[in-house]
């Protein structure tokens, strides 16, 4: 005889069976939420549960359904929005129009990427016996879902059938088989047992790649991401030694090196390290190339890509498929891939018209910085450049021999009035050198020397000058003097905000400033650029759309008012996680892009004087930083000038892109000054767009003095305003 427990699961076991009819059909539970303008983030959020659960309850020809107690819930929110929301009879000309438009329209174009609409049900299965991979149904990893059938169009990145499965796939190991989770949920069988198989089937079967981003440029290779167990399949560590770790790479006479050279496939001069290039040279306009990408391995930095390399395979497809699909296939670390992704943008050749006889050749791509490196201006070397080697050995260059356009870093003690306050308010500006990339005109070749020039803020270069006679006690704000105390005021030249003593080495948009705010500029000397564009224009658009359009996905939007816009931003990261990491990744792209325009030496046994590798790249380009620099700093001035002209508030504090103000209240809207909803024309302004600003921080007046007193008057309380901990932090940038 059955025991009462026994009886009772078995009874229990009915009672779930009967409540999967409490549940209305998959395609009804989409129509529901999207009808109360919910997000599946928001559902997951109410249920304690993760977003890609949401997208399995309600995707059409799926097996996951949720259990208990979720399910419960699940139903009973279900239910309230079907009263709400009732169907429309199928009877009705409306609803039959509505079905058929809802069968053939395309869908979002962002649900290929972050899945925020349920993709369409899966077309006919297609059978193609002569492919080595295919798909199967399988739902045992949370999050994944493996397709009978190829993936809808919401699943694709392009319409180009070459990259029909996206531009990367994260391949992982499960009971001795191996998969490639592709973007869209898609999952691929992978037959390779070997690397060199691997890269073979890559190119052959695998469908992953994406296409050029300009009409001269080259389709981004594919990318292949592997786990540990990926690893331990094809042979590779799981984890580096400490001393591969130091080298970057794996020694030439590993086994799995030895055994790519014998498949006649090659490495890159960086060798087989946690962004491994393994290719064979191109047959005529194709290319044989596929991109390693090794998480263990330290591959995705934590500062900018945070834990993203513990994510499930399938989330961590979607999280690097989203950052490709909207920047770029990474190609390294977020740096080197800011640094591609310029390139990219602007090949540097392009194939010319057809000579006498019909043939196209190799030439120069106008508006690109060429394939060959130029030297820069003595001004723009750093310290060692073999440009210098002539110089004393502890020879320490001055204002007037090197130029120096840095990020702000700059504080003063707070006067007696802002002790009276009870805050001390932070506040950031979204993707500031972006921002101060957008409209810079940079130079694409060679400096000229020049003496006595004519300043012209159009014409980038260095020009050394004396700006120790501008007053920031009286200076322009537009078309009107205005009276200011310069002692709360950081100066516009100098990264440190100390008047300038004599004449300097400054970049274009600094002189130009000079000039705006009403003051006599006379050169001395310069080093020009006659060849020049705005060369990162359309690097500025791609980033800026990729960071808005992730914003939007977590709910922060462009149209928001500032109240609104500030609650959006508390805790903007948590309605996805996954996402808040793609919005770190994309901003790590641009100050990294920047950073690594004047990439310093990296060990290798370098010396001063001599050449490092970075000089042989066309973008070791020291100019163009100095320049998006320039722009960013003075960017950030002008908005504190304007703001305190009108309010007669100063900062307290500047780090880079975020100010410090003292305030009565503990938001920016209490020292902001909006009226009717409307910025100060040319101040800070609350919104995501790059460029405008956001909350960094608030931390009390009594904190500020207190850490100054502990830590010295020369803390910059910006750097800490956050959430008010004094440690020291490597930003990476």
């Amino acid at each position: 005889m059955p025991t009462e427990h026994e009886l009772f699961s078995a009874v229990d076991a009915l009672l779930e069976h009967v409540a999967q009819d409490d549940l209305p059909p998959r395609a009804e539970r989409r129509r529901l939420r999207e009808a109360a303008g919910l997000s599946q983030a928001q559902i997951a959020q109410a249920l304690d549960t993760r977003r890609e659960a949401v997208g399995n309850w309600e995707r059409e020809n799926g097996n996951i359904e949720p259990r208990p107690p979720k399910r419960a819930a699940y139903a009973r929110l279900l239910e309230g929005l079907a009263a709400r929301f009732p169907a429309e009879s199928p009877e009705t000309p409306a609803a039959q129009e509505s079905t058929v438009q809802g069968a053939i329209a395309d869908p979002p174009p962002s649900a290929a990427v972050d899945e925020q609409a349920v993709p369409a049900p899966a077309p006919t299965p297609v059978v193609t016996p002569a492919r080595t991979h295919r798909t199967r149904p399988s739902s045992r990893r949370p999050g994944a879902e493996r397709a009978a059938a190829k993936p809808p169009a919401s699943a694709s990145v392009s319409a180009d059938p070459r990259f029909e499965y996206g531009p990367l796939a994260v391949v992982d190991v499960e009971e001795g088989q191996a998969f490639a989770y592709c973007i869209g949920g898609l999952v691929l069988d992978v037959p390779a047992t070997s690397l060199p198989a691997l890269v073979e089937w890559t190119l052959a079967e695998a469908k992953l790649g994406q296409p050029k981003l300009s009409g001269p440029g080259k389709d981004a290779d594919p990318l292949i991401v592997l786990t540990e167990a990926a690893c331990e399949r094809y042979g590779l560590p799981t984890q580096l030694s400490d001393e591969e770790r130091h080298s970057g790479r794996l020694p030439e006479g590993h086994k799995v090196v030895k055994h790519l050279t014998r498949a006649e496939w090659q490495l890159t001069k960086r060798g087989f390290g946690p962004w491994a290039r393994i290719y064979r040279p191109a047959l005529g306009s194709e290319r044989q190339c596929v991109q390693l990408c090794i998480p263990s391995w330290g591959a995705l930095d934590t500062r900018h890509w945070l834990d993203a390399s513990y994510l499930p395979p399938a989330d961590l497809a979607r999280l690097l498929g989203t950052y490709a699909t909207r920047v770029m296939t990474p190609r390294g670390s977020t740096a080197v891939t800011g640094l591609e992704l310029m390139t990219a943008l602007h090949p540097p050749t392009r194939a010319s018209e057809p000579d006498a006889s019909g043939k196209r050749h190799s030439e120069h791509n106008p508006g690109s910085l060429g394939k060959d490196p130029v030297d820069c201006a003595p001004c723009e070397a750093p310290d060692g450049h073999p440009l210098l080697a002539g110089l004393p050995r502890f020879h320490k260059r001055g204002p007037a021999e090197v130029l120096a356009e840095e990020a702000y870093d700059w504080a003063r003690p707070l006067t007696d009035d802002e002790c009276t306050k009870r805050h001390l308010v932070g506040i950031d500006v979204n993707m500031a050198f972006a921002a101060g990339a957008n409209g810079t005109i940079v130079g694409l070749g060679a400096p000229t020397h020049v003496t006595n020039p004519v300043f012209d803020p159009k014409l980038p270069g260095a020009w050394l000058v004396d700006l120790s006679h501008v007053d920031l006690s009286r200076v322009k704000s537009g078309k009107e003097w205005v009276e200011l105390d310069s002692d709360l005021l950081p100066s516009p030249f100098t990264p440190k905000g100390e008047r300038p003593e004599g004449p300097a080495w400054y970049a274009t948009p600094t002189v130009a400033y000079a000039a705006e705010l009403g003051y006599d500029v006379a050169p001395t000397e310069a080093y020009v650029r006659w060849d020049n564009g705005r060369y990162l224009d359309g690097w500025y658009n791609r980033l800026r759309d990729a960071y808005i359009a992730t914003m939007a996905d977590l709910g922060v939007t462009g149209d928001l008012t500032p109240e609104d816009f500030l609650t959006a931003m508390d805790g903007y990261r948590t309605n996805d996680p996954q996402l808040a990491i793609v919005v770190s990744a994309i901003k790590a792209t641009v100050k990294g892009g920047i950073g690594k325009l004047r990439e310093r030496p990296r060990g290798e046994g370098w010396k001063p004087g001599q050449p490092w590798r970075a000089l042989a790249r066309p973008t070791w380009r020291p100019d163009i930083r100095a320049a998006v620099i320039s722009k960013t700093r003075i960017n950030m001035h002008r908005k504190m000038l304007k703001h305190a002209a009108f309010t007669g508030q100063y900062p307290v504090a500047v780090l880079s892109d975020c100010a410090v103000y003292a305030a009565d209240g503990p938001s920016p809207l209490d020292f902001l000054p909006y009226r009717e909803g409307k910025p100060l024309p040319g101040g800070f302004r609350l919104g995501v767009s790059p460029g405008m600003v956001k909350h960094e921080g608030t931390q009390s007046v009594l904190w500020g003095e207190g850490v100054r007193e502990e830590h010295g008057p020369d803390l910059n309380l910006a750097r800490f305003i956050k959430d008010g901990s004094i440690i020291q932090t490597d930003t990476g940038e």
